[in-house]
Protein backbone atom coordinates (compact mmCIF):
# COMPACT_ATOMS: atom_id res chain seq x y z
CA UNK A 1 0.00 0.00 0.00
CA UNK A 2 1.09 3.14 -0.74
CA UNK A 3 1.71 6.42 0.61
CA UNK A 4 -1.26 8.23 -1.22
CA UNK A 5 -3.51 4.99 -0.30
CA UNK A 6 -2.55 5.49 3.26
CA UNK A 7 -3.82 8.74 4.00
CA UNK A 8 -6.60 8.03 1.69
CA UNK A 9 -7.63 5.53 3.83
CA UNK A 10 -7.86 8.06 6.60
CA UNK A 11 -9.97 10.29 5.18
CA UNK A 12 -14.03 10.68 5.36
CA UNK A 13 -15.18 10.96 1.78
CA UNK A 14 -18.74 10.23 2.62
CA UNK A 15 -21.06 10.69 5.53
CA UNK A 16 -24.46 9.60 6.33
CA UNK A 17 -26.13 7.85 8.78
CA UNK A 18 -29.81 5.60 8.93
CA UNK A 19 -31.11 5.18 11.69
CA UNK A 20 -33.54 2.11 12.19
CA UNK A 21 -34.27 2.30 15.99
CA UNK A 22 -37.06 4.66 16.07
CA UNK A 23 -35.64 6.05 19.70
CA UNK A 24 -32.69 8.00 18.79
CA UNK A 25 -33.07 11.87 19.25
CA UNK A 26 -29.25 12.69 18.44
CA UNK A 27 -25.88 10.17 17.00
CA UNK A 28 -22.80 11.32 17.08
CA UNK A 29 -21.01 10.17 14.14
CA UNK A 30 -18.42 7.78 14.37
CA UNK A 31 -15.53 9.12 13.10
CA UNK A 32 -12.96 6.81 14.69
CA UNK A 33 -10.21 9.45 14.71
CA UNK A 34 -10.75 10.05 11.02
CA UNK A 35 -9.91 13.50 9.02
CA UNK A 36 -13.16 14.78 7.24
CA UNK A 37 -11.77 15.46 3.26
CA UNK A 38 -12.67 19.06 2.31
CA UNK A 39 -15.19 17.94 -0.81
CA UNK A 40 -16.72 15.24 1.36
CA UNK A 41 -20.00 14.52 0.72
CA UNK A 42 -22.60 14.81 3.42
CA UNK A 43 -26.04 13.13 3.17
CA UNK A 44 -28.67 14.13 4.93
CA UNK A 45 -31.90 12.53 5.11
CA UNK A 46 -35.48 14.17 5.72
CA UNK A 47 -36.26 14.29 9.36
CA UNK A 48 -32.60 14.78 9.68
CA UNK A 49 -30.43 17.70 11.34
CA UNK A 50 -27.02 17.42 10.89
CA UNK A 51 -24.63 19.87 13.71
CA UNK A 52 -20.88 20.68 13.06
CA UNK A 53 -18.87 21.22 15.97
CA UNK A 54 -15.80 22.70 16.25
CA UNK A 55 -13.37 22.57 19.02
CA UNK A 56 -16.41 22.25 21.18
CA UNK A 57 -17.99 25.14 18.99
CA UNK A 58 -21.00 24.86 17.26
CA UNK A 59 -20.43 24.84 13.49
CA UNK A 60 -22.60 24.92 10.46
CA UNK A 61 -26.11 23.13 10.48
CA UNK A 62 -27.27 21.30 7.20
CA UNK A 63 -31.32 20.34 6.75
CA UNK A 64 -32.19 17.31 4.23
CA UNK A 65 -30.43 16.91 0.75
CA UNK A 66 -26.37 16.03 -0.34
CA UNK A 67 -23.77 18.34 0.90
CA UNK A 68 -20.01 18.86 -0.30
CA UNK A 69 -17.73 20.04 2.33
CA UNK A 70 -15.83 22.83 0.84
CA UNK A 71 -14.94 25.94 2.44
CA UNK A 72 -17.18 27.59 0.20
CA UNK A 73 -20.68 26.32 1.73
CA UNK A 74 -19.04 25.88 5.55
CA UNK A 75 -18.91 29.37 6.69
CA UNK A 76 -18.82 29.21 10.55
CA UNK A 77 -16.18 26.01 10.27
CA UNK A 78 -14.01 28.22 7.88
CA UNK A 79 -14.25 30.79 9.86
CA UNK A 80 -13.52 28.89 13.41
CA UNK A 81 -10.85 26.74 11.69
CA UNK A 82 -9.25 30.37 10.03
CA UNK A 83 -9.17 28.54 6.49
CA UNK A 84 -7.72 31.41 4.42
CA UNK A 85 -7.91 31.75 0.42
CA UNK A 86 -9.67 28.25 0.31
CA UNK A 87 -6.77 26.20 1.43
CA UNK A 88 -8.56 22.69 1.01
CA UNK A 89 -7.39 20.23 3.42
CA UNK A 90 -9.14 17.75 5.53
CA UNK A 91 -10.55 19.00 8.86
CA UNK A 92 -11.59 17.19 12.55
CA UNK A 93 -15.01 18.02 13.77
CA UNK A 94 -17.60 16.38 15.68
CA UNK A 95 -20.94 15.28 13.73
CA UNK A 96 -24.10 15.22 15.26
CA UNK A 97 -27.26 13.60 13.54
CA UNK A 98 -30.73 14.47 15.18
CA UNK A 99 -33.64 12.95 14.20
CA UNK A 100 -36.61 15.88 13.74
CA UNK A 101 -39.51 13.50 13.03
CA UNK A 102 -41.96 13.82 15.97
CA UNK A 103 -41.90 11.45 18.22
CA UNK A 104 -44.74 9.91 19.72
CA UNK A 105 -47.33 8.33 22.59
CA UNK A 106 -44.86 9.89 25.29
CA UNK A 107 -46.17 8.75 28.69
CA UNK A 108 -46.60 11.44 31.58
CA UNK A 109 -48.67 11.30 34.66
CA UNK A 110 -48.61 12.91 38.03
CA UNK A 111 -46.36 10.66 40.71
CA UNK A 112 -48.20 13.09 43.50
CA UNK A 113 -51.80 14.22 43.52
CA UNK A 114 -52.31 17.80 43.17
CA UNK A 115 -53.63 19.82 45.41
CA UNK A 116 -56.93 21.33 43.93
CA UNK A 117 -59.78 24.19 45.91
CA UNK A 118 -62.82 22.90 44.21
CA UNK A 119 -66.23 24.54 44.95
CA UNK A 120 -68.04 21.49 45.57
CA UNK A 121 -65.68 19.55 47.47
CA UNK A 122 -63.41 21.86 48.80
CA UNK A 123 -59.66 21.01 49.01
CA UNK A 124 -59.40 17.86 46.76
CA UNK A 125 -56.08 15.85 45.78
CA UNK A 126 -56.40 14.98 42.14
CA UNK A 127 -54.38 12.52 39.72
CA UNK A 128 -54.07 13.03 36.42
CA UNK A 129 -51.89 11.28 33.16
CA UNK A 130 -51.97 11.07 29.20
CA UNK A 131 -49.69 11.05 26.46
CA UNK A 132 -47.59 13.51 24.35
CA UNK A 133 -45.80 14.29 21.37
CA UNK A 134 -42.54 16.21 20.37
CA UNK A 135 -39.75 16.99 17.99
CA UNK A 136 -36.63 19.04 18.00
CA UNK A 137 -36.69 22.26 16.33
CA UNK A 138 -33.79 24.14 17.83
CA UNK A 139 -30.26 21.68 17.20
CA UNK A 140 -27.97 23.09 18.74
CA UNK A 141 -29.83 24.22 22.01
CA UNK A 142 -31.24 20.47 22.23
CA UNK A 143 -27.50 19.42 22.37
CA UNK A 144 -26.14 21.77 24.35
CA UNK A 145 -28.90 21.33 27.04
CA UNK A 146 -30.29 18.21 26.82
CA UNK A 147 -27.74 15.22 24.44
CA UNK A 148 -24.45 16.90 25.05
CA UNK A 149 -21.45 15.47 23.79
CA UNK A 150 -23.38 11.93 24.12
CA UNK A 151 -22.74 9.61 21.53
CA UNK A 152 -26.35 7.95 21.25
CA UNK A 153 -29.01 10.00 23.12
CA UNK A 154 -32.06 7.94 23.33
CA UNK A 155 -35.08 8.64 24.35
CA UNK A 156 -35.44 6.84 27.38
CA UNK A 157 -32.83 9.25 29.06
CA UNK A 158 -34.61 12.07 28.33
CA UNK A 159 -38.14 10.78 29.34
CA UNK A 160 -37.76 11.46 33.12
CA UNK A 161 -36.53 14.63 33.03
CA UNK A 162 -39.66 15.53 30.05
CA UNK A 163 -42.19 14.20 32.21
CA UNK A 164 -41.29 16.27 35.61
CA UNK A 165 -41.31 19.67 33.41
CA UNK A 166 -44.49 18.92 32.05
CA UNK A 167 -46.62 17.84 34.91
CA UNK A 168 -44.73 20.49 36.52
CA UNK A 169 -46.86 23.28 34.11
CA UNK A 170 -49.54 20.70 34.26
CA UNK A 171 -50.10 21.14 37.73
CA UNK A 172 -49.93 24.87 37.80
CA UNK A 173 -52.55 25.18 34.72
CA UNK A 174 -54.82 22.73 36.35
CA UNK A 175 -54.65 24.77 39.67
CA UNK A 176 -55.05 27.78 38.69
CA UNK A 177 -57.80 26.73 35.39
CA UNK A 178 -60.32 26.53 39.07
CA UNK A 179 -62.38 24.21 36.51
CA UNK A 180 -64.43 21.95 38.89
CA UNK A 181 -63.89 18.41 39.55
CA UNK A 182 -67.00 16.77 38.36
CA UNK A 183 -66.12 18.96 35.20
CA UNK A 184 -62.72 18.04 34.43
CA UNK A 185 -63.79 14.66 32.97
CA UNK A 186 -65.53 16.47 29.92
CA UNK A 187 -62.94 18.96 29.13
CA UNK A 188 -60.10 16.50 28.80
CA UNK A 189 -59.65 17.36 25.15
CA UNK A 190 -59.89 21.67 26.13
CA UNK A 191 -57.35 21.41 29.11
CA UNK A 192 -54.99 19.59 26.57
CA UNK A 193 -55.36 22.19 23.76
CA UNK A 194 -55.07 25.32 26.53
CA UNK A 195 -52.26 23.85 27.82
CA UNK A 196 -50.31 23.76 24.47
CA UNK A 197 -49.72 27.48 24.79
CA UNK A 198 -48.31 27.20 28.19
CA UNK A 199 -45.82 24.44 27.72
CA UNK A 200 -44.41 24.60 24.86
CA UNK A 201 -42.61 28.30 25.30
CA UNK A 202 -40.73 26.51 28.36
CA UNK A 203 -39.64 23.35 26.60
CA UNK A 204 -38.71 25.30 23.08
CA UNK A 205 -36.62 27.81 25.21
CA UNK A 206 -35.06 25.44 27.90
CA UNK A 207 -34.73 21.53 25.76
CA UNK A 208 -35.29 23.22 21.96
CA UNK A 209 -38.29 21.09 21.83
CA UNK A 210 -41.74 21.74 20.46
CA UNK A 211 -45.11 19.72 22.01
CA UNK A 212 -46.93 18.88 19.15
CA UNK A 213 -50.07 17.35 20.88
CA UNK A 214 -50.98 17.16 24.52
CA UNK A 215 -53.54 14.77 26.01
CA UNK A 216 -54.89 14.50 28.95
CA UNK A 217 -56.82 11.25 28.86
CA UNK A 218 -57.85 10.81 33.06
CA UNK A 219 -57.66 13.02 36.15
CA UNK A 220 -58.74 10.78 39.11
CA UNK A 221 -59.69 11.86 42.57
CA UNK A 222 -59.69 9.71 45.78
CA UNK A 223 -62.10 7.21 46.67
CA UNK A 224 -64.26 9.18 49.12
CA UNK A 225 -64.70 11.93 46.50
CA UNK A 226 -65.60 9.34 44.31
CA UNK A 227 -67.95 7.99 46.65
CA UNK A 228 -69.00 11.48 47.37
CA UNK A 229 -70.01 11.95 43.65
CA UNK A 230 -72.23 8.60 42.99
CA UNK A 231 -73.96 9.54 45.61
CA UNK A 232 -74.75 12.77 44.75
CA UNK A 233 -75.51 11.14 40.81
CA UNK A 234 -77.87 8.81 42.55
CA UNK A 235 -79.78 11.57 44.49
CA UNK A 236 -80.17 13.16 40.93
CA UNK A 237 -81.61 10.70 39.35
CA UNK A 238 -84.28 9.80 42.42
CA UNK A 239 -85.59 13.57 42.04
CA UNK A 240 -87.84 13.91 44.48
CA UNK A 241 -86.44 12.34 47.86
CA UNK A 242 -89.93 12.53 49.58
CA UNK A 243 -92.07 11.34 47.23
CA UNK A 244 -89.06 8.32 46.55
CA UNK A 245 -89.43 7.43 50.00
CA UNK A 246 -93.06 7.54 50.06
CA UNK A 247 -92.81 4.87 47.23
CA UNK A 248 -90.32 2.42 49.05
CA UNK A 249 -91.97 2.54 51.89
CA UNK A 250 -95.73 1.29 50.65
CA UNK A 251 -94.23 -1.28 48.23
CA UNK A 252 -92.14 -2.93 51.58
CA UNK A 253 -95.96 -2.76 52.70
CA UNK A 254 -97.00 -4.76 50.15
CA UNK A 255 -95.12 -7.51 50.88
CA UNK A 256 -96.43 -10.16 53.41
CA UNK A 257 -95.38 -9.08 56.99
CA UNK A 258 -94.13 -5.77 56.31
CA UNK A 259 -90.58 -6.72 55.59
CA UNK A 260 -90.07 -7.73 59.45
CA UNK A 261 -88.47 -5.52 62.07
CA UNK A 262 -86.43 -3.50 59.37
CA UNK A 263 -89.99 -3.04 57.45
CA UNK A 264 -91.74 -2.03 60.34
CA UNK A 265 -89.70 0.75 60.97
CA UNK A 266 -89.16 2.14 57.78
CA UNK A 267 -93.20 2.05 57.80
CA UNK A 268 -93.22 3.91 61.21
CA UNK A 269 -90.38 6.48 59.45
CA UNK A 270 -93.06 7.32 56.27
CA UNK A 271 -95.94 7.29 58.57
CA UNK A 272 -93.98 10.31 60.65
CA UNK A 273 -93.01 11.72 57.46
CA UNK A 274 -97.21 11.35 56.07
CA UNK A 275 -98.43 12.47 60.01
CA UNK A 276 -96.38 16.07 59.55
CA UNK A 277 -97.42 16.75 56.16
CA UNK A 278 -101.32 16.51 56.96
CA UNK A 279 -100.73 18.27 60.57
CA UNK A 280 -99.13 21.43 59.19
CA UNK A 281 -102.07 21.58 56.55
CA UNK A 282 -104.33 21.29 59.69
CA UNK A 283 -102.06 23.80 60.99
CA UNK A 284 -101.50 21.88 63.94
CA UNK A 285 -98.96 24.15 66.41
CA UNK A 286 -95.25 22.63 66.60
CA UNK A 287 -96.19 19.94 63.88
CA UNK A 288 -92.58 19.75 62.39
CA UNK A 289 -90.77 19.85 65.46
CA UNK A 290 -92.56 16.57 67.09
CA UNK A 291 -92.92 14.94 64.18
CA UNK A 292 -89.51 15.16 63.31
CA UNK A 293 -88.34 14.87 66.46
CA UNK A 294 -90.24 11.11 66.47
CA UNK A 295 -88.93 10.37 63.38
CA UNK A 296 -85.43 10.70 64.48
CA UNK A 297 -86.24 8.86 67.01
CA UNK A 298 -87.34 5.85 64.99
CA UNK A 299 -84.33 6.36 62.45
CA UNK A 300 -81.93 5.93 65.54
CA UNK A 301 -84.04 2.57 66.11
CA UNK A 302 -87.04 2.83 68.01
CA UNK A 303 -88.99 0.38 66.23
CA UNK A 304 -90.77 0.16 69.39
CA UNK A 305 -91.69 3.45 70.36
CA UNK A 306 -95.67 4.63 70.32
CA UNK A 307 -96.58 6.59 67.41
CA UNK A 308 -99.68 8.76 67.14
CA UNK A 309 -100.95 6.95 63.99
CA UNK A 310 -103.99 5.08 63.95
CA UNK A 311 -105.44 2.37 61.71
CA UNK A 312 -109.55 2.35 60.69
CA UNK A 313 -109.56 -0.89 63.42
CA UNK A 314 -108.05 1.10 66.16
CA UNK A 315 -110.21 4.49 65.42
CA UNK A 316 -113.29 1.96 65.20
CA UNK A 317 -112.00 0.24 68.78
CA UNK A 318 -111.94 4.00 69.96
CA UNK A 319 -115.35 5.19 69.34
CA UNK A 320 -117.17 1.69 69.21
CA UNK A 321 -118.39 1.51 65.92
CA UNK A 322 -117.39 -0.82 62.88
CA UNK A 323 -114.99 -0.48 61.13
CA UNK A 324 -117.12 0.15 57.46
CA UNK A 325 -118.39 3.04 59.33
CA UNK A 326 -114.80 4.68 59.71
CA UNK A 327 -114.48 3.93 56.22
CA UNK A 328 -117.65 5.39 55.48
CA UNK A 329 -116.53 8.74 57.05
CA UNK A 330 -112.53 8.30 55.70
CA UNK A 331 -114.61 8.04 52.30
CA UNK A 332 -116.49 11.23 52.75
CA UNK A 333 -113.64 13.50 53.81
CA UNK A 334 -115.29 14.02 57.24
CA UNK A 335 -111.83 12.04 58.91
CA UNK A 336 -109.10 12.84 57.47
CA UNK A 337 -106.96 10.13 56.53
CA UNK A 338 -103.71 8.93 54.15
CA UNK A 339 -103.75 6.03 52.43
CA UNK A 340 -100.45 4.28 52.00
CA UNK A 341 -101.05 1.44 49.33
CA UNK A 342 -104.10 -0.39 50.66
CA UNK A 343 -104.01 0.72 53.54
CA UNK A 344 -105.40 4.51 55.61
CA UNK A 345 -103.74 5.59 58.45
CA UNK A 346 -105.55 8.56 60.99
CA UNK A 347 -102.89 10.50 63.11
CA UNK A 348 -104.75 11.34 66.41
CA UNK A 349 -105.35 14.80 66.18
CA UNK A 350 -107.37 14.23 62.81
CA UNK A 351 -109.34 12.01 65.30
CA UNK A 352 -110.09 14.77 67.68
CA UNK A 353 -110.76 17.02 65.13
CA UNK A 354 -113.34 15.24 63.99
CA UNK A 355 -114.76 14.04 67.26
CA UNK A 356 -114.99 18.34 68.10
CA UNK A 357 -116.87 18.79 65.08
Amino acid sequence: MGVFDFIKGELLEVIEWTDDSRDTLSFRYPDEDKAIKNGAQLIVRESQLVQFVYLGEFGDTFGPGKHTLTTDNIPVLTRLKSWKYGFNSPFKADVYYLTTRLFTGNKWGTSNPIMLRDDDFGIVRARAFGTFDFKIVDAKLFLKEVAGSDQNFRLDEFADTMRSRIVSIFSDALASSKIPVLDVASRYTELGEALLPLINPVVSGKYGLQIGSFIVENVSVPPEVEQAIDKRSSMAAVGNLNDFVKYQMAKGMEAPGGGGPAGMASELAVGFAIAQQIMQQQGVPGAAGATGAAGAAVAAGAVGAAPDLLSPADVAKKLGVPEADVMTIISSGELAAKKIGTSYRITRAALDKYLSS
